[in-house]
């Protein structure tokens, strides 16, 4: 068997067992005939001690963190929306219907209808949490809208010139998870618009990195693994994997249908990330690391014809055939024990 084709054999055996794995129990493919292999190789290289990492790099894309529509809460004319691109934070207006703003709040129940003294709800929960955290104290935070929260609302609704009536509706406010970032209009001034039309595309505030990782390659990048990022101006910043997908798709690309995974990076401080939404990024996956193995380049291994793969090692103008024990691969090489190897030792390669 050609040493080019135990590559393409070793490669696939790697893409099964996944970034780091040990291969010390591989099947051997058919072996290279012994005469092949007679004679000095065409090139040698050393092998080596020192680390040896399984780390990659993937290309992903720098994005801002879940995307979503909000929707008109009442019907009439569009006379001012937020800006694409712009941030958007608790109390600040998304749009206005009529003269009438539509602010935002943080929370995950949306704003379905128009909260009243006596109603019960985690939608009033979340009312009750902005509303103090804006400083309209005087209730207690639960799911009840009592006449102490309606006094809030209507502190809350002077403030803001509105008529005083105590009661909240989607007329008022929107909720969002946390601060959002306007990524498009679904609506131009002047438009009418209604209950359940959208009104904004939003995402959230947070700049993340997505990126795919083929099903074969998802232990590289569990919840939680650490990476850098190469940013569009040159700079690395450090982060980690906050979300794996749980479905596979094989993409749109018809040279590359290789089932994927999505992957979500946030970064360690956000606030200090730059760059235009979409920009490419490369994310350096920081995987397993040996420390001070022997290694030489997959290139280097022969398949034996007893099973188990070797090396040919030339030594004093003559070349032969000793049998190793493979553990990690990365960065192109493969860790290698027994058969007497030491660092230094001429192994074996394809010519250039």
């Amino acid at each position: 068997m050609s040493r080019r084709r135990l590559v393409v054999a070793l490669a696939a055996i790697v893409a099964v067992a996944g970034a780091g794995a040990a291969a010390t129990a591989l099947t051997a493919p058919e072996p290279r005939p012994v005469a092949e292999r007679s004679g000095l190789p065409p090139a040698t290289t050393p092998v080596t001690r020192g680390d040896l990492s399984d780390s990659s790099q993937q290309d992903g894309t720098l994005g801002y963190l879940g995307e979503r529509k909000i929707n008109g809460g009442a019907a009439g004319t569009l006379n001012w929306i937020a800006p694409t691109g712009s941030v958007v934070e608790r109390d600040e207006r998304l749009y206005e219907v009529d003269g009438r703003p539509v602010r935002l709040m943080y929370g995950s129940e949306p704003m379905y209808r128009t909260l009243k003294t006596g109603d019960e709800g985690k939608d009033v929960r979340q009312v009750e949490e902005n509303l103090a955290a804006l400083g309209y104290t005087g209730f207690t935070v639960d799911e009840e809208y009592t006449e102490k929260t309606a006094a809030a609302v209507k502190r809350w609704q002077k403030s803001h010139d509105l008529k005083r009536t105590g009661t909240l509706g989607p007329d008022a406010i929107a909720f969002a998870g946390s601060a959002v970032r306007v990524k498009e209009a679904g609506a131009a001034t002047g438009d009418q618009v209604g209950p359940g039309r959208p009104v904004l595309t939003v995402s959230g505030s947070e700049r993340v990195v997505g990126f795919k990782l083929p099903v074969a390659d998802a232990g590289r990048a569990k919840a939680g693994t650490r990476v850098t990022v190469e940013l569009p101006d040159g700079t690395r910043a450090p982060g980690k994997v906050s979300s794996v997908g749980r479905t596979a798709s094989a993409g749109d690309d018809p040279q590359d249908r290789t089932p994927k995974i999505d992957i979500t990076v946030s970064f360690d401080d956000p606030g200090k990330i730059k760059g235009v939404d979409q920009s490419p990024v490369v994310v350096n996956l920081t995987g397993e690391t040996r420390r001070n193995v022997l290694s030489v380049p997959v290139n280097a291994l022969l398949a034996l014809p007893g099973g188990g793969f070797g090396v040919q090692v030339v030594e004093n103008g003559r070349a032969r055939d000793v049998e190793v024990e493979l553990g990690m691969f990365g960065q192109g090489r493969v860790e290698v024990s027994g058969g007497g190897l030491r660092e230094g030792m001429k192994v074996g390669v394809p010519s250039a």
